[in-house]
């Protein structure tokens, strides 16, 4: 049985990759699979929600980018996958083989995940920031 901690890291990082694919030419290819989660559990409205996302993530980067949005609403998205997890526990599976499949081929090849990543850092006196990907710092208010 998957424990809440399991299960909340695994629905952080499917909302993770279903904003970083939302507004993306591939969004079509797996759009399916990814309300097929919510099949049922009203489709059609999880539908609507994904498309008003994808509007509102495509408009702010049209007009130059809202840095916070796609944090915002990878929360969102990951409260509402965390309910369906909770709701359907059947779909944990489904879940984890539409991360390793749909969600990861559809990906440019410079964005697909392909093997594992192990980081170490060793910090005497300071800071050490690590990422598999992409990392924003801020400090006193600034980037």
């Amino acid at each position: 049985m998957e424990t809440s901690v399991e299960l909340a890291g695994l629905a952080t990082a499917a909302a993770a990759r279903l904003i970083d694919l939302l507004a993306t030419d591939g969004w079509d290819a797996i759009k399916a699979s990814v309300l097929s989660l919510w099949r049922t559990a009203h489709p059609e409205r999880v539908e609507e929600e994904l498309d008003d996302a994808r509007a509102e993530l495509i408009q702010a980067e049209q007009a130059g980018g809202d840095a916070e949005l796609p944090g915002l609403l990878a929360a969102e998205w990951r409260a509402r996958i965390i309910r369906l997890l909770a709701t359907r526990p059947d779909t944990v599976d489904e879940l984890r083989a539409l991360l390793a499949g749909d969600l990861r081929t559809v990906a440019a090849p410079e964005q697909r995940i392909t093997g594992s990543l192990t980081l170490e850092a060793h910090v005497s006196g300071g800071d050490a920031f690590q990422a598999g990907r992409d990392m924003n710092v801020t400090r006193g208010g600034q980037s």
